[in-house]
């Protein structure tokens, strides 16, 4: 039985590649959640506008975590307890993603449904960040490691206010909620915005 940290880079490939085929199931899922309405015509079909548009949100937040995983694991150098169940913990909570986005556009964006999307965003951020953390001590040293470790973990605190801050202000709007998710999603989806360079400065 190999000891901790001997599978190196060939063993963080294998839990990389594992966490893709969780990504690509947890995709799947989703998009079978759309169906389509028994009745012909674009009025039936409008109706659904709901739906489409979480499973759009969530598409671009399940993205997201794969890119930036993708990413976080060039880091990586060795397998270690913590990489490998921090891992696990943020696939599970990625797992959450197919219900809640059904939740969310079945019920039109209700206030309640907004709160269990918000909540089931912030639970993978903060696995992730604990991820990064693992990675950040046990992988690549140097510079540029450093650096992409620091403004990451910054954009992510950022990324958790802006849940909070949409949690909150669902109690006025849940649309001010969603406006929150979505504000994340451009936050991450930016190579290198307004917040990355006021971070490198």
């Amino acid at each position: 039985m190999a000891e901790e940290g001997e599978e190196g880079r060939p063993g963080v490939g294998r839990v990389e590649a594992f966490s893709d085929g969780v990504v690509a199931i947890i995709v799947t899922i989703m998009v079978l959640e759309l169906h389509p309405p028994v009745a012909e015509g674009m009025d039936r079909l409008w109706t659904l506008w709901p739906v489409f548009l979480a499973y759009v949100l969530s598409y671009a937040y399940v993205a997201i975590y794969w890119v930036n995983h993708h990413r976080l694991f060039g880091h990586a150098t060795r397998v270690t307890n913590g990489l490998i169940w921090w891992n696990m913990l943020l696939l599970f909570t990625l797992s959450l993603v197919p219900f809640s986005t059904s939740y969310l556009g079945e019920h039109h964006f209700s206030r309640e449904a907004t709160w269990v999307y918000l909540a089931t965003m912030l639970f993978p951020a903060i696995a992730y960040t604990f991820l990064q953390r693992v990675i950040r001590v046990t992988g690549r040293q140097g510079e540029a490691a450093e650096t992409y470790h620091r403004q990451t973990i910054r954009k992510a605190i950022v990324a958790t206010l802006i849940y909070i801050a949409g949690a909150l202000l669902t109690f006025v709007s849940p649309w001010f909620g969603v406006a929150a998710a979505a504000l994340v999603a451009v936050l991450w989806f930016l190579p290198y915005g307004p917040l990355d360079r006021l971070f490198a400065r």
